[in-house]
């Protein structure tokens, strides 16, 4: 059987360590979330972004927008947040109702309060090979994640399922920089399992299950990032966790592996943030 990539344990240590740096601290960095409607799911996101925050005593404040607030408003507020000196990192929750353009408001945080990493400046550096102010954090999560369990990057086969702008894409560059030779595979692909089969690593970031045991090498690693629930409402991931972990030598379970870190990962970019404002001031 597999090794668990354990991301609850991981986390656990990362906050800990955090908590114990920001006790050195006089002042203490502000997340602020932006949260607009009343997405069920975005609404325990949110509150359990908070929560954490405030273990580590971070300011975390929540500013809630009703589902009809227009495009002009919501930017209007994100300038508010970027003018405000005590405000450390900011946080629009995705997704956006449909009337509001997604890349509008990505692009309007000032790139110092960027906390996802997603706006153009931080994305371009990435992806031109300069550090960004701070990396994406799930994308972030996933590369703590193997460098705890001491799983080598270089040389190795990466192939990532997804190529969304929040995992897949910065993921990608991310394992390149690492010298990850790298595949992407998205919903056009074609022969997914011939593809998988030649991989080192998988990572898959869709929410649906699409990884079967079959179709891994042997004593590969698979790192499960997508996240659904299945007919029963039991909360599953892509692969196939009994079939998979047979076949695998390491394997993050659904729940308790990327999810955990995606959160430690934010907490980091806050305090990142914080420490670059206090050094810059």
């Amino acid at each position: 059987m597999a090794i668990i990539l354990d991301g609850k344990k991981l986390r656990d240590k990362i906050l800990n360590d955090l908590r114990q740096k920001l006790d050195r601290f006089d002042k203490k960095p502000t997340l602020v979330v932006v949260l607009v409607g009343d997405n069920a799911a975005s609404k325990i996101y949110v509150a359990n972004k908070k929560k954490t925050a405030q273990s580590l005593g971070i300011n975390s404040v929540i500013i809630e927008l009703p589902s009809e607030t227009k495009e002009e408003e919501l930017l209007s507020k994100i300038n508010e947040l970027n003018n405000d000196e005590s405000v450390t990192a900011i946080l629009v929750q995705l997704p956006l109702p449909k009337h509001i353009s997604q890349k509008n408001i990505i692009n309007a945080i000032k790139p110092e309060k960027d906390v996802d990493g997603f706006t153009p400046y931080n994305f371009g550096r990435l992806f031109s090979g300069y550090e960004p102010l701070v990396y994406p954090c799930t994308p972030k999560g996933v590369l703590l994640l193997l460098d705890e369990y001491n799983i080598e990057l270089d040389g190795k086969h990466v192939v990532v399922i997804g190529r969304s702008n929040i995992v897949g894409r910065p993921l990608s560059q991310m394992l390149l920089n690492r010298n990850a030779t790298v595949t992407v595979c998205h919903s056009h692909t074609k022969n997914l399992a011939q593809i998988t089969k030649t991989a080192d690593i998988v990572i898959s970031a869709v929410g649906k299950k699409i990884i079967e045991g079959e179709m891994l090498k042997s004593d590969c690693v698979i790192v499960d990032v997508g996240i659904f629930k299945d007919e029963n409402g039991k909360t599953r991931g892509d692969a196939d966790f009994e079939t998979a972990s047979r076949i695998a030598s390491y394997i993050s379970p659904v729940p308790g592996g990327v999810g955990p870190m995606t959160i430690a990962s934010l907490m980091l970019n806050t305090v990142e943030l914080f420490e670059k404002m206090i050094n810059k001031s």
